[in-house]
Formats: C-alpha cells, sequence, structure tokens
C-alpha cells in the first residue's frame, strides 16, 4: 500500500517531549551510569552477579523493555509486503553478512594491529549483527515497522547459522591467507540460538500477542489510539535503564582506560559511519521509499553488543581486551546511532512523496 509522506519540514517539532530532549536524556544516563559504577562500591559485582546467556540480568530486563513497546506497533498482517520485497532483503543480506564483517576486519587491522585482545573484540563486534536496539532507532527516524521486524528476524536465522563459522573464517582463515596474527573463537550455535531467544523472541512474541489480543478485544482503531500511546514511553524508559547499567558496570574501565577507549572508538566510529551511509545510499539508489531506506540502513549499522560481549566474556573472560572492545562498542553505538536518527529526519524531504515501496501510515 502507498500513502502520502506527510510534511517533513516539522518532523522533529511533532516528537513527544521524550523523543524531542532524547540526546540529553541518554547523555544523563551514561554520566548517571558513570558516577554509579564509580561511586558506589561494589555495584559492577552485584549487578553482574545475576547472569543471562552471559548477559547482566539487568541489561536483559532493560532491552525486553525497551524492545515490547515498538514490536507491539508492528502490523503483523502487513509483514508479507516486506517479505515480498526480494531486492530489500537480498540489499540487507549482502550488507549485513558480507559487508559488515568484512568491513569490521579492515578498520580492526587498519586501526589497532598493535592491540589485538581489542582488534580481535571489535572484529566480534562487527559478526554479531543487531536484533535489539535497532528497533528503537527505527521507530524513532519513522522507519518501515513491519521491515525492521522481518529484517530482525532475518538476521537472527543467519546468526545461529553462521556466526560461529564467520568468527573461524575473520579470526583464523583469513588472517592466515594474509599472513596476520591468528585468534580462536569458542562459540556455540546453541548459545547464540540462547541470546536470539531471549533478546527477540520474547518481546516479539508479547509484541505479536499483545497486537493479536488487543484488535480482537478493542479493534485496531482503539487499539492504536489508547493502548500504544501508553506502553509507548517505556521503549525509551528501556533504553535509558540499560544505558545506566551498562555505564555502570563498565564504569570503572571506561574511566581509567581513556586511551584505550579512544583507540577502540575511532574504527567503531569510521564502521558506524560507513555502514550507515552505505545503507542510506544503497536504499535510495533502488529507489526504496524513505521509510525502507532507513529502515536497511540503521539494520546495517547496528550490532548485537549483547551477543558481543557474552561471546568475548565466555571466550577470553571479563577483564579480557576483548571484553572491553565488546563493552566500548554500545557505548559509541548509541550516541552516533541517535545522532543518525536526526540526521535520517533531516533527509526525509529529500524522498519523493509515492514510492512503490511505502506503506500505508498507522
Amino acid at each position: 500500500m502507498t500513502t502520502t509522506a506527510p510534511d517533513t519540514g516539522h518532523v522533529t517539532a511533532r516528537l513527544s517531549t521524550l523523543d524531542r530532549w532524547l540526546p540529553a536524556w541518554i547523555l544523563l544516563a551514561m554520566t548517571a551510569g558513570l558516577l554509579l559504577g564509580r561511586l558506589v562500591p561494589g555495584l559492577g559485582e552485584a549487578l553482574s552477579a545475576v547472569e543471562v546467556d552471559g548477559v547482566s540480568l539487568p541489561i536483559a530486563i532493560g532491552l525486553l523493555v525497551m524492545m515490547y513497546p515498538v514490536l507491539a506497533k508492528v502490523r503483523y498482517d502487513r509483514l508479507d509486503t516486506v517479505t515480498g520485497d526480494r531486492r530489500m532483503l537480498g540489499a540487507s543480506l549482502v550488507l549485513n553478512w558480507l559487508i559488515g564483517p568484512a568491513l569490521m576486519f579492515a578498520l580492526a587491522w587498519l586501526f589497532l594491529p598493535d592491540l589485538p585482545e581489542y582488534r580481535t573484540g571489535l572484529i566480534i563486534v562487527g559478526l554479531a549483527r543487531c536484533i535489539a536496539m535497532v528497533i528503537i532507532w527505527n521507530d524513532l527516524a519513522c522507519g518501515d515497522r513491519e521491515a525492521a521486524a522481518v529484517l530482525v528476524a532475518l538476521n537472527s536465522i543467519f546468526q545461529v547459522i553462521a556466526f560461529a563459522a564467520l568468527g573461524w573464517f575473520y579470526l583464523s582463515v583469513l588472517p592466515g591467507w594474509l599472513g596476520l596474527e591468528q585468534a580462536q573463537l569458542d562459540v556455540s550455535p546453541w548459545q547464540i540460538a540462547g541470546s536470539v531467544l531471549i533478546f527477540l523472541g520474547i518481546p516479539l512474541l508479547a509484541g505479536y500477542l499483545s497486537r493479536r489480543i488487543g484488535e480482537k478485544r478493542w479493534g485496531r482503531a482503539a487499539y492504536e489510539r489508547s493502548f500504544l500511546p501508553a506502553v509507548g514511553p517505556w521503549a525509551l524508559y528501556g533504553l535509558l535503564f540499560t544505558i545506566v547499567v551498562l555505564f555502570a558496570l563498565q564504569g570503572d574501565q571506561i574511566t581509567s582506560r581513556p586511551l584505550d577507549v579512544a583507540r577502540i572508538a575511532l574504527p567503531l566510529l569510521a564502521y558506524f559511519a560507513l555502514m550507515w551511509g552505505g545503507g542510506y545510499l544503497l536504499g535510495k539508489v533502488m529507489g526504496m521509499s524513505y521509510e525502507r531506506t532507513t529502515t536497511l540502513a540503521f539494520t546495517a549499522a547496528g550490532n548485537n553488543f549483547e551477543l558481543a560481549i557474552a561471546v568475548a566474556i565466555a571466550t577470553f573472560g571479563a577483564t579480557s581486551g576483548q571484553a572491553l572492545a565488546g563493552v566500548v562498542g554500545p557505548l559509541i553505538e548509541v550516541p552516533v546511532l541517535v545522532g543518525l536518527v536526526y540526521v535520517s529526519l533531516a533527509l526525509r524531504g529529500r524522498f519523493p512523496h509515492q514510492s512503490p515501496y511505502a506503506v500505508e501510515a498507522p
């Protein structure tokens, strides 16, 4: 279905107060987490004492709370409009599973040739395609929710199938071919499947059931007019809570090793900018609507930091350089992708009002 795109001149002005001030809330959450991690003795140990699949339980809770409201907004009866779009699915697979890992491998070796632990950690981050936070970035940028749900599910399937094999290739086989230092990755498909089940399966099922039950009980109009606005703010509450916990867990390492964090941040900044820009340009060239171009760009740029951190800790230890690189990943990704949300909204007027890829606005 197609629809005339809304006026884009005042997109940010129409955002809620919570959304408009999102960069400020995120900065406050990052600062609060760092202060808590530094000033409250034993907080990090307490937060990490209970884990789910190698990830702190508070982080898992924050991510589930964050994802549920967005997945409850998805119109699941429209997913066939996305699954039938083979060009978009193909473009997403190429960006996520061919270009993304290869680009991170190249940037890690280019920026960190003398720091093998951080380099390995970054390569692991590049292999873990996003299945969580990308949903909220896409929603904030007014992307296609149905397309985001399909692409995230597609990434999840490929993550279970391909993560271990790609880890072996980029850490052992390819460096061997190039005469570079090799590393090993100890991860099973079951561990990856567990991460997918927790961080995507649970909120996806909850969102689907909410939509089905809510529409059956109240009708679609009432569900979207009353229920969704009530649960919507919890997506950002969950995001901010996750950021506070994440920074509190790693606040000591971040503040005590600022030069290392800066070294790790440089290739990450280049990676997020190149992947997002490449996805956006590809969508534009392929004639996609603003909504689907935005979704393609954000799903290409985001990474599954929950899985990357869990794998790094399980393989190399919680205090390893690989684990620190995994932790720095989302700390750079969050502010960068928030900035790209606003860049995306600013570019919205460059798209035609009508497109064969556009979907009916909710």
